[in-house]
């Protein structure tokens, strides 16, 4: 009899810590699907950018030989690399700071008794429907230098897709013009949040409104901005579609930027190895800008 206890007691308590086991694993099992679409589609092609970026390849993409790091150094010997990383640095600066002031502005505006504010609301939110291969092909037709309604309402007659300079300043310009929306949209989120009677303590105290910007909305905006400066910078710094379809890194390699050099690379002359290693080199920068931009967060940035 005791040993038929014995058995029972046993048997329970093994229950209780298979219980027990599945009670600590059961959060954890709920984690396992997301973890593997992160492996498989960002961690898997991630590692596997990084052996490419260290090997050659055929015309069809099969590894002929282990280089080491030859690939990383012939691009820094290019001409055309080098090239590639400074027009995406200029092009980083031109749509970065314009884009988030606009949004700001624009943010600013419909968030005071604006007449007809919904109209203007929308109106400053729509680019958000069109996608970056439609604004190219609109914005296209707009910069045409025969019938282009820019060079019409300027009165100019400028060759944006001829020019380097202008063929940059063309797709700098949609790219600010998508980006703004989304600004937009997050600063507004932003201004919401502000608490009103902030607004009615600095009314009692007779500040003027670029008082009330300057001491209330700016600081209460900074973790908003701060968020916004990052998307659009990670944003600049992958902005394919416009380029593809405008100017395909032209004219003179004037907007040959880093993620279209990546394309060209690999699906045109396909040199896998190099184009993956251009990858690697623009996930590092991005990734020291970023780390560059958290250092000064704290002393930049105020958490309410």
């Amino acid at each position: 009899m005791q040993e038929v206890r014995s058995i029972i007691v046993d048997n329970k308590h093994e229950k209780a810590v298979k219980r027990n086991i599945f009670t600590v694993a059961e959060p954890y099992l709920y984690l396992v699907p997301c973890l593997l679409i992160f492996i498989i589609f960002t961690y898997f092609p991630f590692i596997k950018t990084i052996y490419l970026s260290l090997v050659t390849t055929n015309a069809i993409g099969e590894v002929s030989s282990f280089v080491g790091l030859s690939n990383y150094i012939e691009l820094f010997k290019s001409e055309a690399f080098i090239n590639s990383i400074v027009v995406t640095l200029k092009f980083v600066i031109i749509t970065t700071i314009p884009s988030i002031l606009i949004g700001l502005f624009t943010a600013l505006l419909t968030n005071n008794k604006l007449k007809f504010k919904g109209f203007f609301t929308t109106l400053y939110a729509m680019p958000m429907a069109v996608s970056s291969a439609s604004a190219a092909i609109i914005w296209m037709l707009l910069f045409n230098p025969s019938i282009g309604l820019i060079n019409y309402i300027l009165g100019v007659k400028i060759g944006w897709f001829t020019s380097s300079f202008w063929g940059l300043m063309a797709v700098s310009i949609v790219t600010i013009w998508l980006n703004a929306c989304v600004n937009y949209i997050f600063i507004t989120t932003g201004l919401k949040n502000i608490p009103k009677e902030l607004y009615e303590s600095a009314s009692i105290d007779g500040a003027g409104y670029f008082r009330v910007l300057k001491s209330i909305i700016l600081p209460y905006l900074s973790p908003t901005l701060f968020f916004v400066m990052i998307i659009n910078i990670i944003n600049a710094f992958q902005t394919f579609g416009p380029i593809n379809i405008m100017t395909s890194g032209g004219p003179g390699n004037a907007t040959n930027v880093l993620v279209f050099s990546i394309y060209r690379d690999a699906f045109f002359n396909n040199k896998f190895g190099a184009a993956s290693a251009e990858s690697i080199i623009l996930f590092l920068i991005m990734l020291v800008i970023t780390l560059f931009q958290f250092k000064y967060e704290k002393s930049k940035v105020f958490y309410q």
